[in-house]
């Protein structure tokens, strides 16, 4: 709903505006087809031209997220939490019994529990594979954190490709609005004897151009971009949690106490309230038993 919003007051503020002070919208009209065509095909010719096929599908999708917002909500990091307890409470009670959950979290029964996780190949891989390396008995947990850090890492720069790629697009469209605009004066300079009003009609669908690239890259596409990269790092929380959750483990903490450090770690708005969660392992536990 925000992003609407957001785009209902750039055009109306700007235009607006605009139309307020007097000017009129008849010469931006007619130049605007063949300048979008311009520098919105130029744009979309050199985002094509400077990345490969995956990064071009994962745009759209990633586009699509600053609408939708963020994958992980409230309920999720809850779920999360739950899972996370169930496979480390099991761990230590029966070690060979956790292994057919995290050696097949596609068939697992704990994992089948919560579906949205389940289904995202990023978070199962995670968490299996630091399970399995703590059930190889490693002798220096910190080890192990240095590897999450740096796939983490890897992770969250891959996921950045996209929004890196969008901002190119959004610090080249004003250059491309002068280019629209410099064959627009030069189409102008090729009807110099026409009369002052023909003239001043040509320039004006020329300098609509430059209005536009400036246009697009600071209202629109560029503001797209700092979304998308702002939802990566709302998303990367909820890895993060596994994390430190997986790592208090490996400390050999206290399960409950594994829980109480991801959920400290988690996101204000996204962190569950404690006794809520404390209500769901009681549950877990008796389940369990």
């Amino acid at each position: 709903m925000l992003p609407i919003i957001g785009i209902v007051l750039v055009v109306g503020l700007v235009f607006g505006g605009y139309l307020g002070a007097g000017g009129s919208m008849t010469i931006i009209l007619k130049a605007l087809p063949f300048e979008m065509v311009m520098i919105g095909g130029a744009a979309l010719g050199a985002f094509v031209l400077g990345n490969d096929l995956a990064t071009i599908k994962g745009t759209g999708r990633d586009i699509a997220k600053v609408f939708k917002g963020p994958k992980w909500q409230a309920a999720d990091y809850r779920d999360l939490l739950c899972l996370l307890f169930q496979l480390i409470w099991l761990a230590r009670q029966n070690p060979v019994a956790v292994e057919e959950h995290i050696e097949a979290p596609e068939t697992s029964s704990i994992f089948g529990a919560y579906p949205k996780i389940q289904k995202d190949h990023d978070a199962i891989e995670l968490i299996c594979d630091t399970m399995r390396a703590a059930s190889m008995n490693y002798d220096d947990p910190h080890q192990v954190e240095d590897v999450l850090d740096k796939r983490l890492e890897a992770r969250r720069e891959h996921a950045l490709h996209t929004s890196h790629a969008v901002q190119i697009v959004a610090d080249a469209l004003p250059a491309l609005g002068i280019v629209a605009a410099v064959l627009g004066i030069i189409k102008t300079m090729g009807s110099i004897d026409e009369p002052p009003e023909v003239l001043g009609k040509m320039i004006g669908g020329a300098l609509t151009g430059t209005f536009l690239g400036v246009f697009l890259a600071y209202g629109f596409v560029g503001p797209i971009a700092s979304r998308m990269s702002a939802i990566v790092a709302e998303d990367d929380h909820f890895f993060q949690l596994i994390r430190e959750v997986l790592i208090a483990n490996m400390h050999a903490h206290p399960a409950n106490i594994c829980i109480e450090v991801g959920r400290q770690n988690a996101p204000h708005h996204f962190r569950p309230e404690f006794s809520a969660l404390e209500d769901a392992l009681r549950e877990l536990k008796k389940t369990a038993a």
